[in-house]
């Protein structure tokens, strides 16, 4: 039988519940050796894991392929436990976003966005962020904690069962891939959910070892199946980390830079003092498969008077001229006490002709759930490390600061 240290090696203690293993995050070779100290055979495990990143199912007694005390003995000892859902909400545009509450009840948010031929999930990496972004809402929650790999791919799981996203029940097969196990990435328009974003709350790069675990069960195509091209991962910019991302798990990468330079990165980005402009950028030149066709995506948001001059946007394109780049314009989204106002229209406008004239693709991001708190840089949860004493002090401190170095807000 299995014992403590055998389960201890593959999750955390918050992959637990009511003392049962969540298989929910076991990879495929975690599975073979859990499953095999409970004296199951390797070719059990693969039917398992296709129950559940297949066919999604939520309970063991719906594995018809196994025994029936093969099942019962399965559900003794583990558990396919999604996260809670504290609240959900709709936005008038079709976004959904979900509070989700983990075991230890720390809460983080995922989103859905719903375009004509696709779908996005914006997924969550950490509860809080370390970041301290002066424009985002997230960065106004200290960290608390990474999220374990499970934890990561059970917010793509709940999202595809509140969209009703997995094959019909009584399937053996899903009959949207002509009869094959899992999905066909090259035709998904049956799909509500065709891509995930690594947008959500926190840096990914900072809990990489979880990510990357939960980004190749969800790349698996035996299983979720959304492919390497269909995922995005987005970094401050963790410089260290970009060329491991690249070579390991070869996801398209986004880059928050969001300043031309270094002087102002420093206040509106904080992790630019640690990792400047010239340094990021050279890694994005060092990406593995970066060309024409996988270009990397610099996200920009829009602050008025801050960074939206007609020489910001020319110095942008100084800045990217030899990267293979397409250039995101995102509208500040505003939130409770945001120190920030979006850019006119007009100006964002003008700043994405000059960078089209200069060849870089740069469409304006159309603001998504505003209405319910989901547009992007508006995401924040309950869960917090720091007293209100320590809150404080340290937006003092940031305040001191930034009125020091003359930032306007």
């Amino acid at each position: 039988m299995m014992d403590n240290a055998t389960t201890s090696a593959f999750a955390a203690p918050h992959d637990r519940c009511e003392g049962k293993l969540n298989l929910i995050g076991l990879d495929l070779s975690e599975l073979t050796v859990v499953l095999s100290a409970q004296g199951l055979e390797k070719f059990r495990a693969r039917q398992v894991w296709s129950w559940i990143y297949c066919r999604g199912v939520r309970e063991f007694r719906l594995m018809t392929t196994l025994a029936k005390p093969i099942r019962e003995m399965l559900a003794a000892h583990f558990t396919l436990e999604r996260p809670t859902v504290s609240l959900y909400q709709q936005s008038e545009d079709g976004t959904q976003k979900w509070l989700v509450k983990m075991t230890d009840s720390h809460e983080v948010e995922c989103v859905h966005i719903p375009e004509q031929d696709r779908g996005a999930l914006c997924v969550s990496s950490q509860v809080g962020c370390t970041m301290t972004c002066r424009f985002c809402h997230t960065g106004t929650q200290r960290l608390v904690r990474n999220l374990s790999a499970s934890e990561i791919v059970a917010q793509v799981m709940l999202a595809r069962d509140y969209l009703k996203d997995w094959p019909e029940p009584g399937q053996d097969k899903d009959v949207r891939t002509g009869g094959k196990p899992g999905y066909n990435d090259e035709d998904d328009s049956t799909r509500a959910l065709t891509n995930i974003v690594m947008m959500g709350m926190g840096e990914p790069l900072y809990n990489y070892e979880n990510v990357s675990k939960a980004l190749r069960i969800i790349m698996n195509s035996e299983g979720i199946a959304i492919g390497k091209r269909r995922i995005t991962l987005s970094t401050s910019g963790v410089v260290p980390m970009i060329k491991r991302c690249g070579e390991e798990l070869g996801v398209n990468l986004a880059i928050s830079l969001h300043a031309v330079t270094d002087e102002l990165r420093d206040q509106i980005v904080p992790l630019n003092r640690k990792y400047p402009i010239k340094e990021l950028l050279q890694a994005c030149r060092d990406y593995p498969g970066v060309s024409n066709a996988r270009r990397i995506t610099f996200e920009y948001i829009m602050l008025k008077g801050i960074n939206d001059s007609v020489a910001d946007a020319k110095q942008l394109m100084r800045l990217l001229r030899d990267i293979p780049a397409k250039i995101n314009l995102i509208p500040f989204n505003p939130w409770p006490s945001a120190p920030f106002e979006c850019s006119e229209w007009s100006t964002i406008v003008k700043f994405s002709d000059i960078l089209n004239a200069g060849g870089y693709a740069s469409p304006i991001r159309t603001p998504r759930g505003r209405d319910i708190m989901a547009a992007c840089g508006q995401l924040k949860s309950a869960s917090q490390k720091l007293s209100a004493v320590d809150r404080a002090e340290i937006d003092r401190l940031i305040a001191e600061k930034e009125a020091a170095q003359g930032l306007k807000s």
